[in-house]
């Protein structure tokens, strides 16, 4: 992996985890059989050291997570715009790994995490729509090899 070219922004990996936990959404990075980039936010949870998220059974990223399942994985926290000084804070992490359809025990408890951070107010109605929606679904899980972040303060 490339070493970040700002080190006096660069954050620890423990500060860059927690921004992981805690932001909303992330954008998925992905590359088609054409060479194409394709970048698309998702809803996702981190635990263990891993991101899931959920999706259609087919689609544009499934196809390019088939072809090449080398993933980046990117989130934004708080930013503020500095117009004075032409620059913005900001706090961001950012994760390569690769990802990967999962099946049973882990698939469930991955659906159960998002329920968790999501919708903590609604856990069996939660699992009673998992129950509806099981085939209209699959998981994704991106083992991380890497993760970095850089913050302006």
């Amino acid at each position: 992996m490339e070493n970040i070219r700002r080190k006096d922004r660069e954050i620890t990996k423990k500060e860059a985890i927690k921004l992981l936990e805690s932001a909303e959404y992330g954008v998925l990075s992905t590359v088609g059989k054409n060479g194409q980039p394709y970048g698309v936010p998702l809803s996702y949870v981190y635990k263990s050291d891993r991101i899931y998220f959920h999706c259609a059974v087919n689609g544009h990223k499934l196809d390019n997570i088939t072809n090449n399942p080398k993933v980046s994985f990117s989130v934004v926290g708080n930013t503020k715009v500095l117009p004075d000084k032409f620059a913005t804070e900001y706090e961001s992490t950012v994760v390569f790994g690769v990802a990967k359809e999962i099946v049973g025990a882990e698939r469930h408890c991955a659906l159960v995490w998002l329920l968790e951070k999501y919708c903590p107010d609604f856990i069996e109605e939660g699992e009673q729509y998992i129950q509806q929606k099981d085939k209209a679904t699959k998981v994704i899980k991106i083992e991380i090899s890497h993760v970095s972040g850089k913050a302006r303060r």
